[in-house]
């Protein structure tokens, strides 16, 4: 009980409680659309872009850092779009080299400024590739409620247009909706989730954060607002989790707490939500008595 009392606990747990719960939200639109990946290779390409803002103002501000990585996170996703729509490679090909390639700029760029005596305090930029949510500061956790409040608020504004063009994107473009502009909006707020919750997952987790909760959400629900309950639910439910365990038991980062939190969460739904492995064997069974 200690623990849920002190200072750095609640700092820590209410950041990555409110990250999650809403990357979950976010996140549903492109599991639900099959474009879960999407979010992966942006989450890799913002690295370098951490990297970048720290070589051009020689500070570990996350507020400046989080330029940079929104910036490369634009540019990637452009990028995508501009190889799978002016040549004959697949999506899941672009997307692989888009990830690799700039990540790998990143851990290149992170080698420089770390050999570089022109660049001190570089200790921090190692945070953004695997996170490290211990070390969260108040003005980090303000950062993610802004960036939390500007994506909810967009997201709701445009609810029933983003349902449409979810769920039906031919449909959308016959009642008037800009498939170019919804492209835009959920480009912005996963962006904005990503960049912000860098130094708390890291670049190569913050993926699980989208991802975990809304497919959770999936697996319990036919229902969109449904799913976006569920999704926002089990991510803030597996952040708290994760951030006790790691806060419990020393040697155990809160990124991958958060992520196994989740992880768990994706199985038990798996075997026992309405859509699940052991419900669809009993109705299986059911039908087989029946007949």
């Amino acid at each position: 009980m200690d623990i849920l009392t002190s200072y750095s606990f609640i700092i820590v747990a209410l950041g990555t409680v409110i990250l999650s719960a809403v990357a979950g939200v976010i996140g549903s639109i492109s599991v639900i659309k099959g474009q879960s990946l999407i979010g992966d290779a942006i989450g890799h390409a913002t690295f370098p872009g951490v990297v970048l803002a720290f070589m051009l103002f020689n500070v570990m501000e996350t507020s400046v850092l989080v330029v940079g990585a929104v910036i490369l996170g634009i540019i990637a996703f452009q990028l995508i779009h501009m190889i799978t729509g002016s040549s004959k490679i697949s999506l899941d090909s672009a997307l692989a080299l888009v990830l690799s390639s700039f990540f790998g700029l990143g851990m290149a760029l992170k080698s420089y400024v770390q050999g570089n005596p022109n660049f001190s305090g570089t200790q921090g930029i190692d945070d953004f590739i695997f996170g490290q949510a211990a070390y969260m500061l108040k003005s980090d956790v303000y950062l993610i409620i802004a960036a939390s409040a500007v994506s909810l608020i967009l997201f709701f504004l445009y609810y029933q247009q983003l349902r449409i063009y979810t769920f039906d994107p031919v449909y959308a473009r016959t009642v008037g909706i800009s498939i170019k502009f919804m492209n835009i909006l959920v480009l912005a707020m996963t962006i904005m989730i990503i960049a912000v919750g860098l130094k708390a997952v890291g670049a190569v987790l913050i993926v699980n954060i989208l991802i975990a909760p809304a497919v959770t959400g999936t697996l319990w629900s036919n229902k969109f607002i449904t799913v976006l309950r569920v999704a926002a639910a089990t991510g803030g439910l597996s952040a708290f989790i994760g951030t006790y365990i790691s806060t419990t038991f020393t040697g155990i980062a809160t990124g991958p707490a958060i992520i196994l939190a989740l992880s768990a969460c994706v199985i038990i739904s798996m075997l026992i939500a309405p859509k699940g492995i052991l419900v669809k064997r009993q109705r299986l069974r059911k039908l087989g008595e029946a007949a």
